[in-house]
C-alpha cells in the first residue's frame, strides 16, 4: 500500500513537474524571456524559442522611437535551422514591424565608431569588421593590423559615408549610432538591402551602463554567455575598488577639460566622466550640474571656481605644460598646472594617431577608475597607468 501510494504521488508530482515545465515554456515562447541588462539603460534583449529581439530604446538622446532587431540564428553549418520555419517567422515579425531581420551569428560586419571595436575584439570576432569610417581612429594593435593586410576597408567619413564601397562591401549589417537622431546617410544603403542598427552606448550616464552594450554584440554572434562573463568580469573590478576607496575620507577637488574655440568645455555632473571621478574619491567641482553631457563656460569663470583645485584631468589634447602656458598664459594661473598635478589621456596613440581612451575607455570603466585613483590616490594602486600620465614638461 505504501508503495503504491509513493508511486502515486511520484507520478503526480511529475505530472505537476511537467505541466509546470510546460507553462514556462509557453510563457517563454509568447512573452519571450529577458537577459539581465543591469547598469545600460538604453537597451533590452530578449529570447524566444526561435529568435532574439534586441530593443534599443535610447539610440541618440531624445529619441522617441523605439528600434526593434531580430535575430534569426543560424545552425553550426551556417544555414538556418529550418528554411521554411524561418520564412514564416520572417514574415511574422515583419508584419510586427521590427526595423530590421539578421541572421546569425554574423559573419561580416561594419561598425561606424571606434567604441565598437573593443567588443568584437573581447568576443573574439574581430575578423568580422571588413569596413570602418576613416581608419586613422581606430588605435587597436590587432585592428591596424588587419587594417596593413587590407581586410578593413576605409568607408569615408560617418555622417557622409561612402554608400558605394558600402553596397559594394555587401556587410551583413551595419552597426551605427545617432547624434542628433538618425543618421539619413545610411538611407541609401538601407534601400540596397544592407540592414543598419543603432547602438546608443555614447549616451549611457553609469560608466558601467557603457561597458555593458557588450551584450549587444553578444547576441548578434550567437555568444550571449562569453559577453556575460565579460561584463561580469568588469563590473566586479570596478565596484571591488570603488568600495575600496569609498572608505578613503580625503577627497581631492578636480577641475577637468580645457578650450576650445575659446570655449571651456568641461563634463556636466550627471555625465560618466563625472561619476567616474567621483568614485575614484574624487570632489569634481562641477557635480552639482545637471545633464550628462558637457557644460559651455569661459575661461575666466573656470579660474574663479577651480583655481585651487588640486587636480586637472584631461585638459584636452594637451601633452605638456609649455604647449598649454603657450597657447593661453592663463592656464599657468591653476594650482594644478603651478604643483604638476595635470594628467592627460592624450598620449596613448595608435600609429596613426588615434587616441586609445576615445576607443577603449568606455569599454573598460574599471581601467579608467583604476588609472583615476592611481591619479587622486596613489598610495592604493600599484599598477602602471592604462590611459592617463603626467604631462610632459
Amino acid at each position: 500500500m505504501k508503495n503504491t501510494t509513493l508511486f502515486l504521488i511520484g507520478i503526480l508530482s511529475l505530472f505537476i513537474s511537467c505541466k509546470e515545465k510546460s507553462k514556462k515554456v509557453k510563457n517563454n515562447e509568447s512573452q519571450g524571456t529577458s537577459l539581465s541588462i543591469d547598469y545600460a539603460n538604453g537597451f533590452s534583449i530578449k529570447q524566444y524559442t526561435n529568435h532574439t529581439i534586441i530593443t534599443v530604446t535610447e539610440a541618440f538622446p531624445g529619441a522617441q522611437k523605439e528600434f526593434k532587431y531580430a535575430l534569426i540564428p543560424r545552425d553550426s553549418s551556417g544555414n538556418n535551422t529550418d528554411i521554411e520555419l524561418s520564412k514564416t517567422l520572417e514574415e511574422t515579425l515583419k508584419s510586427q514591424g521590427v526595423d530590421a531581420i539578421l541572421k546569425t551569428p554574423l559573419n561580416t560586419v561594419v561598425v561606424t565608431s571606434t567604441t565598437h571595436i573593443p567588443s568584437l575584439e573581447m568576443l573574439g570576432v574581430a575578423k568580422t569588421l571588413k569596413g570602418f569610417p576613416n581608419l586613422d581612429y581606430i588605435s587597436s594593435p590587432l585592428s591596424r593590423k588587419r587594417i596593413a593586410n587590407k581586410e578593413i576597408i576605409d568607408l569615408g567619413q560617418n555622417e557622409s559615408l561612402n554608400t558605394e564601397l558600402t553596397i559594394e562591401l555587401r556587410p551583413e549589417v551595419i552597426i551605427s549610432f545617432g547624434v542628433e537622431g538618425e543618421n539619413k546617410s545610411l538611407n541609401s544603403v538601407e534601400r540596397a538591402g544592407i540592414p543598419v542598427l543603432y547602438n546608443g552606448d555614447w549616451v549611457e550616464k553609469d560608466p558601467l551602463g557603457k561597458a555593458e552594450w557588450i551584450k549587444f554584440f553578444g547576441a548578434l554572434y550567437g555568444k550571449e554567455r562569453e559577453a556575460d562573463s565579460i561584463f561580469n568580469h568588469i563590473k566586479t573590478n570596478y565596484n571591488l575598488l570603488k568600495e575600496q576607496i569609498a572608505n578613503i575620507e580625503n577627497k581631492p577637488t578636480v577641475l577637468s577639460g580645457g578650450m576650445f574655440k575659446d570655449i571651456w568645455y568641461l563634463p556636466k555632473g550627471d555625465s560618466w566622466q563625472a561619476k567616474v571621478l567621483e568614485d575614484a574619491g574624487g570632489n569634481y567641482l562641477w557635480s552639482e550640474t545637471e545633464g550628462a553631457g558637457s557644460i559651455a563656460l569661459s575661461i575666466e569663470s573656470v579660474l574663479e571656481k577651480g583655481q585651487q583645485a588640486d587636480f586637472w584631468i584631461a585638459p584636452g589634447q594637451y601633452t605638456s605644460y609649455a604647449k598649454l602656458a603657450s597657447d593661453n598664459p592663463t592656464y599657468a594661473q591653476f594650482d594644478a598646472f603651478k604643483n604638476k598635478k595635470v594628467y592627460t589621456f592624450a598620449k596613448y596613440k595608435g600609429e596613426t594617431g588615434g587616441l586609445l581612451y576615445y576607443e577603449l575607455a568606455p569599454n573598460r570603466p574599471d581601467l579608467v577608475l583604476r588609472d583615476l585613483a592611481k591619479i587622486l590616490h596613489p598610495e592604493i594602486i600599484t599598477e602602471d597607468f592604462t590611459f592617463f600620465d603626467t604631462l610632459d614638461e
